[in-house]
């Protein structure tokens, strides 16, 4: 690594046993104090993990607050049903009004009751949407109060100035050591430290920070050093940062409506047009029958009528979509992402750092020239023991599976101190070998070139066999040395990260195709997309590649998401539906994507594609209720609002409601109440479940429009039934 910061001693760097993972790492515990920051953050992640209840009281007092701010008439023609609803309201409240002032006070009760219930019913509709609203900004209020000045060391001339986070710009380079806070979003430069990103991703175990790989080298404001020190290039200003995206992308309230959902707002705001025509037409039919309808009744009727349940709650499911996107650490920068997930059925993965782990890590150990298994691996790990590289890490914790563990007088001591004796071999570019000399023994390990060449001899034909099938596999072979004698190889590969092949295997349940995209030879290619299960590969890939298969399959009718978290991904993301990228990404992956994983998970698409498959379905089961209700609505209201007229019409009644006026009235009531039942169906979603779409169709219409229509006969007969009992109608 690069040098130590200034004006301290040479930091030592971590020494890691990847065979002893499953023990706590000496020295790297978090540290015990606790800061504003760290408690936010770390409050806004077990929020995140187990989200926010819909009716905890402050969500419900903002939430209350902002209904009544959405009454403006310009924010209420957003949503063409209940800006009919509302027009209606204040009609029969003007009516009220001169009732009580002018008279005649006939039915002075029933018209205030009326109006004071579709008040409700506005009221209720914008408590939906705000509730959803609320959520989120409760989360962004967390991010805000972790985002305070934080002291940092920055670098001048070769020399430390501390000064405020605030105080940092793009292009600077600050020192952090073990225990502080980082203050910037950027790139390590120098030194390997662990950092607690618990504040960004909910995990609690640290991470692994060291310059020079995309997956490992980017760090976050807000999360903090563990253990040694970071030298890191700041590239992001203030305002700028990931934390501020954050902010401005859990603002529910701030969201675009999806290309579907305006399709269904065109559909209510048809519906309400014809209603509309259809009420208002009914007053001239009932003067010229000699019956005429008051005003209050019909606006009754053309609310009960209009599908107000979906109006009342469509935003509320755009907006409760996103929030729970953000509950599975992804970020979602439009709903439009969040609802065509639920559409995907194709997934372009970049390997590197995405499928696999983006480093050489050791697979096997060969053994040759007649030495056994065991010595082999010896060789390896003593080989290994002072190698702080990622290469040599694996090798120590290869050769701990293959029954060599790391020797006691190495177990725990770190790369600053050896035990009596020893001396590490560093590797230099001169002789591409690394290694170890201890109690007058000699381990090497390197390019089977440069270590047959330093031993003066030539590797056999069988070496030399295996050797070329690894490198024409698209692995690394290394060669390793007891004393003068070659007695290994070692296979260095791209590894495929644990579980990936389970998880492709659920998202091709899911009707979803994955093809890895990846600059390997075909081969290489080949054989990491066999271990991974991917269905399909491209090799050999460059970002116009990538570009162009995404525009063929979209062209062919299908919806692509695209995973990857390189700058060479970025160009691909942003053709995609779908983009998603790694949060331990570069900035350009993140900028050009339409969401953000924070854990940087790849697969964790299959979460954001049942997501935006529950958004579709909710929608669609809350649109049958709403509609479904019509139906026993209309058999309590026109008999009660015509049946003076129409004798006839008492044969609809087959709820046997009390009166004309308790009728209207319980059904006014049931359509306000049912709002508000709904709400947590509508931010929790329905349960989605992997079936056929024609079998979800059939559950649905079961369970929703039966529901529809068979629960409103029995909410509005039991409300009725209160309504006689109190005598307020």
């Amino acid at each position: 690594m690069a040098g130590s910061p200034s004006d301290e001693r040479e930091p030592r760097s971590v020494r890691t046993r990847p065979d002893r993972d499953a023990a706590p790492l000496r020295g790297l515990e978090p540290p015990t104090g606790r800061t504003p920051e760290t408690d936010a953050m770390q409050s806004l992640s077990s929020r995140r993990r187990g989200g926010v209840s819909v009716w905890q009281w402050p969500l419900v007092q903002r939430a209350l607050v902002d209904a009544v701010r959405k009454l403006d008439p310009r924010w209420m023609v957003k949503s063409p049903v209940m800006f009919v609803v509302e027009v209606g309201t204040v009609l029969t409240t003007g009516l009220a009004a001169k009732q009580l002032l002018v008279g005649p006070r006939t039915d002075l009760p029933f018209v205030l009751q009326i109006t004071v219930w579709l008040w409700f019913t506005v009221l209720f509709a914008n408590f939906a949407e705000a509730l959803a609203e609320a959520r989120g900004k409760a989360q962004a209020d967390t991010l805000r109060a972790t985002r305070t000045d934080t002291p940092a060391r920055r670098l001048r001339d070769g020399r430390e100035e501390t000064v405020s986070s605030s105080d940092l710009r793009r292009g600077d380079i600050v020192v952090i050591r073990e225990g502080e806070i980082i203050p910037c979003d950027g790139e390590v430069i120098a030194g390997v430290a662990y950092v607690n990103e618990a504040a960004i991703t909910g995990e609690s175990a640290p991470v692994l920070k060291e310059p020079g790989t995309d997956v490992r080298s980017t760090v976050t404001a807000g999360t903090q050093v563990v253990s040694d020190w970071l030298r890191v290039h700041v590239t992001a200003d203030p305002g700028h940062t990931f934390l501020d995206r954050m902010i401005a992308l859990v603002e529910g309230a701030s969201r675009q409506k999806t290309p579907n959902e305006i399709a269904l707002s065109i559909l209510l705001a048809g519906l309400s047009i014809i209603f509309l025509i259809v009420v208002v037409t009914l007053a001239p039919f009932s003067i010229y029958a000699g019956a005429a309808v008051s005003p209050v009744v019909l606006v009754s009727l053309l609310v009960c009528l209009l599908p107000t349940t979906i109006g009342a709650l469509l935003s509320a499911i755009g907006i409760a979509g996103m929030d729970r996107v953000t509950r599975f650490n992804v970020l979602a920068k439009s709903g439009h992402a969040v609802e065509a997930a639920g559409d995907v059925d194709v997934l372009l993965l970049d390997k590197t750092g995405t499928i696999t782990y983006g480093n050489r890590l050791a697979a096997q150990v060969l053994p040759i020239n007649g030495a056994s298994p065991a010595q082999a691996v010896q060789a390896a790990l003593w080989s290994s023991l002072g190698d702080e590289t990622p290469e040599g890490k694996s090798i120590v914790a290869l050769a701990g599976k293959l029954g060599q563990p790391v020797p006691p007088e190495w177990d725990g001591l770190d790369a600053t101190r050896t035990p009596a004796g020893a001396e590490i071999i560093p590797f230099s570019a001169e002789t591409r070998m690394s290694g170890l000399r201890f109690n007058g023994r000699v381990w090497r390990k390197g390019a089977v070139d440069a270590l047959y060449r330093a031993l003066d001899r030539a590797p056999s034909a069988d070496v030399q066999a295996e050797v070329d099938r690894i490198a024409r596999e698209g692995g690394t072979p290394l060669a390793v040395a007891e004393g003068d004698r070659p007695v290994g190889l070692i296979y260095l590969k791209d590894t495929v990260k644990p579980g990936m092949r389970e998880r492709f295997a659920a998202l091709r349940q899911m009707g979803i195709r994955t093809i890895m995209v990846t600059g390997d030879n075909p081969l290489t290619a080949a054989t990491i997309a066999r271990e991974a299960g991917v269905d399909d590969f491209i090799a050999e890939a460059t970002p116009e590649d990538k570009i162009t298969r995404i525009r063929a399959e979209q062209e062919a009718g299908h919806l692509v998401a695209m995973s990857g978290d390189g700058t060479n991904d970025a160009p691909a993301l942003a053709q995609s539906d779908v983009g998603l990228a790694m949060n331990s990404g570069t900035a350009a992956a993140k900028e050009a994507a339409n969401m953000v994983d924070l854990d940087s998970d790849p697969t964790k698409l299959i979460e954001v594609v049942q997501i935006g498959k529950q958004l579709l379905i909710t929608r669609g089961a809350i649109t049958t209720f709403s509609v479904a209700n019509d139906v026993a609505k209309y058999f309590a209201i026109i008999p009660a609002a015509f049946a003076a007229t129409y004798p006839e019409l008492n044969a609809l009644n087959i709820m046997r409601l009390g009166s004309p006026q308790s009728a209207i009235l319980s059904a006014v009531i049931f359509n306000a109440l049912i709002i508000i039942a709904l709400i947590p169906l509508a931010m929790r979603g329905v349960a989605y479940r992997p079936v056929p779409a024609a079998a979800l169709l059939r559950r649905n219409i079961l369970i929703y429009g039966l529901g529809g229509v068979v629960v409103p006969f029995i909410g509005i007969k039991l409300i009725d039934l209160i309504v006689q009992m109190l005598g307020v109608a």
